[in-house]
């Protein structure tokens, strides 16, 4: 079970849902300790005053930044004065249209969960009302003594808490565009074959098929290592396309695409193969195929293989 991390209630109007605040992703970096090289010594940091080179206790350093030539100093408690509160709620002050907030905005996420169980009339009244609307509610909130610029809108299931740059975090990728960019224009023909290359790739998006596989190669890398084998170096990365080659490069992945379709096809149907008629018939039920039930297997199948071709392409 996930651990709360904060405890409060999400207000709007004049309705008020206590709620629980969750972490909603994980790391899985693997974690590494230092060693000193061909020992199997740890390496460990110390505080230390630059000009004494003694160690000082945590609790004896303060923050502070050098202005004007002087040293200023603050205390926790000093800037636990001027902090905006312990928030104990998140106030929506307005709710806007979730397409409108440009994913560079969205910095973390969190999922809001009721506090008892006579709280979820309440969070599903919010969280299905913001779903039929497509709405987001923006508020500021408080965790941990700093505050952060907030939306709240509806996942399929709960409520999610994603926090926000504010507006003057954003960079404008004006400053590290080059002014000869926006002159580098495309060819028409260019533009076409790299339209098609795109089409023809496109599909659904299943996070499920993705998997961090560096991670996945470095506990190989350590567990050959532990055996006593020597690893294989991975292949490099392959160069940049030429501008001079830009044309050819995108004739051959056009036909390579195109290609590919027909394989695409065969995996499909190799894949619906393995299907039981029963659930062929429920995919084919999930795709509004008409006549199914009169269907024969080798039918069915063929007939889920094409709709599921032509949802792909819709999708594109």
């Amino acid at each position: 079970m996930p651990r709360k991390i904060w405890t409060g209630s999400i207000n709007f109007g004049l309705v008020t849902i206590p709620v629980g605040l969750y972490a909603a992703t994980e790391d899985h970096t693997i974690a590494f300790h230092q060693y000193q090289r061909g020992t199997a010594d740890r390496v460990r940091y110390r505080r230390v005053n630059e000009r004494t080179g003694d160690e000082v206790d945590y609790n004896d350093i303060v923050k502070g930044r050098e202005i004007g030539g002087a040293v200023i100093t603050v205390e926790p408690s000093e800037l636990e004065e001027i902090a905006p509160g312990r928030s104990r709620t998140i106030d929506i002050t307005t709710f806007v249209d979730l397409d409108e907030i440009d994913p560079v905005f969205f910095q973390k996420t969190y999922w809001l969960a009721p506090n008892k169980k006579d709280n979820f009339r309440p969070y599903n009244l919010l969280r299905q009302a913001m779903q039929e609307t497509n709405q987001a509610g923006i508020a500021r909130f408080v965790l941990r003594g700093k505050q952060y610029l907030t939306a709240v809108r509806a996942d399929d299931t709960a409520l999610a808490l994603n926090t926000l740059f504010f507006a003057d975090e954003i960079r404008d990728p004006a400053d590290i565009l080059d002014t000869d960019a926006a002159q580098a224009e495309p060819a028409g023909k260019e533009l076409q074959m790299a339209t098609t290359i795109i089409e023809s790739m496109s599909g659904s998006w299943e996070p499920e098929e993705y998997a961090d596989t560096y991670t996945a190669e470095v506990e190989r890398l350590l567990a050959e290592k532990a055996e006593g084998a020597v690893p294989e170096a991975a292949e490099p990365p392959p160069e940049a396309t030429d501008v001079i080659d830009l044309t050819e490069a995108l004739r051959r992945s056009v036909d390579q695409a195109r290609s590919s379709r027909g394989g695409s096809r065969s995996s499909r149907r190799s894949e619906l193969a393995e299907l039981t008629k029963g659930e062929l018939d429920d995919r084919a039920r999930e795709l509004g195929i008409r006549g199914r039930s009169k269907m024969k297997r080798d039918e069915l199948e063929a007939a889920v293989a094409e709709a599921s071709g032509g949802r792909a392409r819709r999708a594109s």
